[in-house]
C-alpha cells in the first residue's frame, strides 16, 4: 500500500488556504503540488515554480486528476506533479477549489487528506482580501458569485471526508495543522 499523502486545502476565497499552505511547507518542508496551466506568466512568475506554463499541445500530454478552464486558459493538476512532489517526500500538499478537492478525494481515497477551511465570520473574508491587496472589483465579483457562495459551507460529497478548521485564531489553527502532520507521518 502507497503511503504517501497529499493534504489537500480547500475553502472560499480569503480563509487563510495559501497561508496555511505556506505554513506546511516552510514548518515541515512539504513539497507543494505545482498545477499546470494555458495561461502566460505573469510578471516574475516561473516555470517549475509557481506553475508549469504549458502551451495547448503541451497541457495535453499530462493525466489530470482535475482540470477547469477560466477565462479561455486551462488550469489543472496532474499525476504527474503529484508524483515528482512525491519524490521529495512522503507528504504533498496542494490548494484547490472544492470541486477539485472532491475529485481528489474520489480518486486518490485514503491518500488524500482535505481540509475545509473557513472562518467564523464571513464578512473576514473581504476584509483579509483588502489587506492582502485584492482589487476592490474583483474581490466584489468573486464575494457575489456562485462559487464563493458555494464553497462558504462544506460541501456534502466532503462531509465525514474532509476536517473543517476554523480559520480564525491562527495559534488554533496552527496547532490543528500540526496535528494533522504528526498524524500522516505516523501512517494514519
Amino acid at each position: 500500500m502507497n503511503q504517501n499523502k497529499v493534504i489537500v486545502i480547500t475553502g472560499a476565497a480569503g480563509t487563510g488556504k495559501t497561508t496555511v499552505q505556506k505554513y506546511l511547507l516552510q514548518e515541515y518542508g512539504l513539497k507543494r503540488v505545482l498545477t499546470h496551466t494555458t495561461r502566460p506568466a505573469r510578471v516574475n512568475e516561473q516555470n517549475g515554480v509557481d506553475y508549469y506554463f504549458e502551451t495547448d499541445e503541451s497541457f495535453e500530454r499530462n493525466h489530470y486528476l482535475e482540470r477547469v478552464e477560466y477565462s479561455g486558459y486551462k488550469y489543472g493538476s496532474s499525476v504527474e506533479a503529484l508524483q515528482q512532489a512525491w519524490a521529495h517526500g512522503p507528504i504533498a500538499t496542494i490548494v484547490l477549489e472544492t470541486l477539485g478537492a472532491i475529485t481528489y478525494a474520489e480518486k486518490l481515497g485514503e491518500q488524500a487528506a482535505i481540509l475545509f477551511m473557513t472562518v467564523q465570520n464571513h464578512a473576514q473574508l473581504k476584509e483579509r482580501m483588502q489587506i492582502r491587496g485584492d482589487n476592490p472589483k474583483m474581490i466584489a465579483k468573486r464575494i457575489g458569485s456562485k462559487e464563493h457562495a458555494r464553497d462558504l459551507t462544506m460541501p456534502h460529497e466532503l462531509k465525514n471526508i474532509a476536517i473543517e478548521i476554523d480559520n480564525t485564531d491562527w495559534t488554533e489553527t496552527k496547532k490543528k495543522l500540526d496535528q494533522l502532520v504528526k498524524r500522516l507521518r505516523n501512517g494514519k
